[in-house]
Order: C-alpha cells, then structure tokens, then sequence
C-alpha cells in the first residue's frame, strides 16, 4: 500500500508507462501526454523507412500518432506484453493501413514499401486478432525483412561516410535538429542529405537492383 501511495505522488513524468495508462483509462488526459510525448520517437523511428521509399514524413508521423493514442487508451496490463511492445504494434498496424490505401494506386512508390524489423505475432500475441498482421504468414514477415535488409544494405554501399551516419541516426528517430546537433552540422546540411538519401533509394527502387552493384 505504501509503495501505491509513494507512486500516486511521484510527479507524473516519472510514472511507469503502466501506471500512466491506468491514469489515462481514470480520465487524467495530462497522462495521456505525458506518456504520448515519451513514445513520440518511437513513432518517428517506425515511420522514417517509409517515407524514405516514397511516403510524406508529416502525414506519417502524424498516422503513428494516432496509433500511439489508440495503444494509450486500449492498452490492458493484464496481458503479457509490455506497454512499449503494444503501442510498437498499434503504431505499426496504423501505417500499414495507410500503405494498403496508397498501394491501391498503383504508381505509388508506397506500393513497394516494407517495414523494418517487422514483429512476428502468433495466435497467442497480445494483439492477435487485431490487425490483419496477425493473420499473415512467418513466410510474408521473412521476405520483408529481406527485401528490406537487401534494399538498405545497396543503398548504403552509394552513400558517402556523412551520408551513413545520418541514416543511423535517422532511422533510430531522431530529428533533423537533434542529429545536427550530435554530428555538429547545421539542421540544413542533415536535411539535405536525408533527401540525397531519400533519391539514392528511389533509384534503388525503380532500377530493381536490391544489390548496390
């Protein structure tokens, strides 16, 4: 009991993803910020692949937001899955919808898109029956991976050494403002290596030569 009271005092930003979500399902919408601006790099680190094979950056984000909230409200501890696997899934499913409206246009690079480190759910996942990920087979989810694996790994083999750093550094959700500042560059100088980057694997893409060669 003491521990509970100790908790429910602590200043909110310093509550476990847990103990924020319960606050959320009580009403208390500052726990609900608190917890989706803790997430807000995640969301960038899950939707950077997608737009740097031919999606729009802003209009990403802002779909894995949506799914991060949908994790926030939804989420129930008495499953076993942490807070973090769960609101990964919400935000990934969230982008795939989105990829599965731009697919249908067929001269959209998005059609050609797939997610990195795509997580492999089996019926006895906390999100199994959820989304249609659940439902696909381990073969999909390998090939993605793949292809995935095999694109980045040519488009790095045509990056310069500052053009590979940052691909690091942006894949893991950073911004431009904050990969400037660790590589000591003006926000401009990363921005315009990041569409260097972004052209280097739409030709990748519309030459079908995963390889680099």
């Amino acid at each position: 009991m003491r521990n509970s009271q100790e908790q429910t005092h602590l200043p909110l930003d310093r509550h476990s993803d847990e103990a924020l979500c319960a606050l959320v399902a009580s009403g208390n919408r500052e726990a609900e910020e608190v917890l989706v601006a803790r997430y807000n790099r995640l969301v960038r680190t899950c939707a950077r692949p997608f737009f740097l094979i031919g999606g729009d950056s802003e209009d990403l984000t802002q779909e894995g937001m949506v799914g991060l909230i949908k994790a926030v409200r939804e989420y129930d501890a008495a499953k076993e899955a942490s807070f973090r696997t769960f609101a990964e899934i919400c935000i990934r499913n969230r982008l795939y919808s989105v990829l599965r409206a731009a697919a249908r246009d067929k001269h959209s690079p998005l059609n050609q898109s797939v997610p990195l480190d795509t997580p492999f759910l089996d019926s006895n996942s906390y999100t199994s029956g959820t989304s249609h990920l659940a439902q696909r087979n381990p073969e999909d989810f390998l090939i993605d991976r793949e292809h995935t694996a095999a694109l980045l790994a040519g488009v790095r083999k045509q990056l310069s050494e500052f053009e590979a750093e940052i691909l690091g550094y942006y894949l893991d959700g950073l911004s431009c403002r904050e990969i400037a500042e660790t590589v000591g560059k003006p926000p401009k100088s990363v921005d315009n290596a990041v569409q260097r980057i972004r052209r280097k694997v739409a030709r990748q893409l519309q030459s079908g030569d995963l390889s680099g060669s």
